[in-house]
């Protein structure tokens, strides 16, 4: 007879959770795997996947053919970068996914970068540029990315790698990486605009854009916007010029004319450790020149300790409360929540893949799984008192143990390791036979 607890109520709830998190995955691989026409591949996709979910040290082909139980890496390495799949029909099934599991009419589509860090000068679109994740200028990889936020929860959506002009005007290095003939240089806020209307083509319900200072700088994607009746409360410099009754003038120069009445204690949303209360002040502005009717404002937020200032250019196809542009700007930080754990929990910057396929390949497939766990966190009920609601990292941990934990044979085990060995013996030899052509 089973004496019921609150915990062994709550570990019922968590089998009933692991089924539901099982069909969920189906949901979501199933059209994903129908996008491949070869059985092998479409078996190996479901396993790359999972792979991904794994508490791996390190994420990369090799790992994750071993967690699959294949016996070598060559089947996932031919599945990012030799096998015949369009990845953009992959992310597009992944966009249905999130818009059935966590779709909203008031959703906001939230754009930003991430670089990698990278080595050498071969790796498509690496150079020395600044990186925001690093903070400096680095060598690496820049990708400007979509993210999905929506009061059900917020996933990444799709992406685009930015290629410098270096690597556009050089025809040699970019047929070295594979990128395709048509691809030019783009801006990266050309790059954020093209996602935004992918996803608005697709039928994504949303209502907001979000972005930061790279994005709120410019004009061509603000007018796109408003021409496609997109709100959007976007970041802008200090130094940003805008209309008013006095003329055109600074950012700063408005908020310093303002009067103490004008600011207004608001929470731009819940953190850790409390809610993250701010003032802010909004001032309309004077319509723009072009065709599109609605609303403008300057949205100014000020830290309540420092008292530094961030600025937002809004615009509004019909009038909204200084509340609800809070809301958009404070989940404009949702996107960094999704890179974290992208990172450090699927595997996103640990792709070792230098040609322009497979880097898309395997950068889709981790929106894939991170789409999936954005999507179940929504399903859980095992929520006990004392308990906060579960977390994307704390899902895949138990997604993994609960549900797709390997039981790896012995045999399996030594299997790879003889394949390690022998691999790094025939690199050991080539390296000592290349030596001896040069050195006596």
């Amino acid at each position: 007879m089973v004496v019921w607890t609150p915990k062994t109520a709550v570990a019922a709830a968590y089998r009933v959770d692991a089924q539901r998190w099982s069909e969920l995955f189906e949901e979501l691989m199933n059209p994903i795997e129908a996008r491949f026409a070869r059985p092998e591949p479409r078996h190996r996709v479901r396993g790359f996947v999972r792979g991904l979910l794994a508490p791996l040290p390190t994420k990369n082909c090799w790992t994750i053919a071993e967690h699959a139980g294949d016996e070598e890496p060559g089947g996932m390495q031919d599945l990012i970068g030799r096998a015949s799949w369009d990845d953009a029909l992959v992310r597009a099934d992944v966009r249905d996914f999130v818009a059935r599991r966590l779709g909203h009419p008031d959703a906001i589509l939230v754009i930003d970068e991430t670089g990698d860090l990278k080595k050498g000068r071969h790796t498509v679109g690496v150079q020395r540029q600044y990186s925001g994740t690093a903070g400096k200028i680095e060598n690496c990889q820049l990708a400007v990315h979509l993210s999905y936020a929506s009061p059900h929860g917020h996933a990444l959506l799709d992406t685009a790698l930015y290629l410098p002009k270096s690597w556009t005007s050089d025809p040699e290095r970019l047929a070295e990486a594979g990128v395709p003939d048509e691809v030019g240089f783009a801006t990266k806020p050309q790059l954020a605009r093209r996602l935004i209307e992918t996803a608005q083509a697709g039928g994504l319900p949303c209502r907001w854009v979000s972005g930061d200072e790279a994005y709120g700088g410019d004009p061509a994607l603000a007018a796109a916007l408003r021409g496609q009746r997109l709100g959007y409360v976007l970041a802008v410099a200090c130094s940003h010029r805008l209309p008013t009754g006095l003329g055109i003038q600074r950012a700063d120069q408005i908020a310093t004319g303002l009067p103490d009445h004008a600011w207004q204690r608001l929470s731009a949303g819940e953190g850790a450790k409390g809610h993250r209360y701010y003032d802010w002040a909004f001032i309309a502005l004077p319509l723009a020149a072009d065709q599109h009717a609605g609303y403008h404002w300057l949205l100014i937020r000020r830290n309540r300790s420092t008292g530094e200032l961030a600025f937002y250019r809004c615009w509004s196809p019909e009038p909204v409360a200084l509340r609800h542009l809070v809301t958009v700007a404070g989940r404009r930080w949702t996107i960094e929540e999704s890179f974290q754990a992208a990172k450090t929990e699927l595997g996103l910057d640990q792709h070792q893949h230098r040609r322009w396929t497979a880097w898309h390949r395997w950068t889709t497939l981790v929106i894939a799984a991170h789409a999936f766990l954005a999507a179940a966190t929504t399903l859980c009920t095992a929520n006990a008192e004392g308990l906060i609601p579960i977390t994307v990292n704390e899902l895949r941990r138990l997604f993994h143990d609960l549900v797709i934990k390997p039981a790896a044979s012995i045999a399996a085990v030594i299997t790879w390791s003889i394949f390690r060995r022998r691999h790094q013996d025939a690199a050991r030899t080539s390296h000592y036979e290349r030596q001896a052509l040069t050195e006596p």
